[in-house]
């Protein structure tokens, strides 16, 4: 398992795996040299999800509510709509969070992203999926990028059959936002596109975002 990214560099840099497996989001915008992205595969689920103890959706929940999320991507958008909300730090895997959410003395409510928790088959837990209009999710979120050495070529050439096209077209959208802004973990920005059923056009909605929320920008573009 490659839980950490200088890791899975050294790694391949060494020769000793021929690819590695990472959620897209967690990326940095720009790949390192002399690695590459040989296969992003079809996007899961890219909204972020909202569980709640109480089965309570956003907007239901009480004043002061207690929000846990270590995103501040998420504090931003989530103050923006709910100042009123007090949002806390929260870490650990899904399974952690989901545990600490769940428990008696635990926050009100978990922010995760919905990819993650159906992958692990945890959809169960999630009180409302939050509309991208409403939490615009971290670019590339949802999709799996496999990275290998940019000079094999045959574990490109076996790699391609799972690259989607359309999720490579709309990730590489997003991620460019985050290239152009020079964001990365600690700039509350987000950014989300779609591909038209033709593949014509494209609509992409990035947002950023003063941590405290009470600056937002959120720009919309079709072309």
């Amino acid at each position: 398992p490659m839980n950490d990214h200088a890791l899975a560099l050294a790694e391949a840099g060494r020769g000793a795996i021929d690819a590695a497996v990472h959620s897209l989001k967690d990326l940095p915008s720009v790949v390192t040299a002399g690695l590459t992205l040989a296969a992003i595969t079809e996007r899961e689920d890219p909204r972020d999800a909202l569980v709640s103890r109480a089965g309570l959706r956003l907007d239901e929940l009480p004043e002061g509510a207690t929000v846990a999320t270590s995103s501040l991507r998420r504090r931003a958008q989530l103050l923006q709509r709910r100042p009123d909300l007090r949002i806390v730090e929260i870490r650990g895997n899904v399974d952690t969070r989901l545990r600490k959410t769940l428990a008696a003395d635990g926050p009100d409510a978990t922010i995760l992203a919905a990819a993650g928790m159906l992958r692990l088959g945890l959809e169960r837990h999630i009180t409302e999926l939050l509309p991208i209009e409403t939490l615009t999710p971290a670019a590339g979120q949802g999709a799996l990028a496999v990275e290998t050495r940019a000079d094999d070529r045959r574990a490109r050439r076996l790699l391609r059959v799972i690259d989607d096209l359309p999720t490579r077209r709309a990730v590489t959208a997003e991620r460019t936002v985050l290239a152009a802004l020079g964001g990365g973990c600690l700039l509350p920005l987000g950014a989300h596109a779609t591909i038209a059923p033709d593949g014509a056009t494209m609509r992409l909605l990035a947002v950023v975002a003063s941590p405290d929320g009470q600056r937002l920008l959120r720009v919309e573009r079709t072309g």
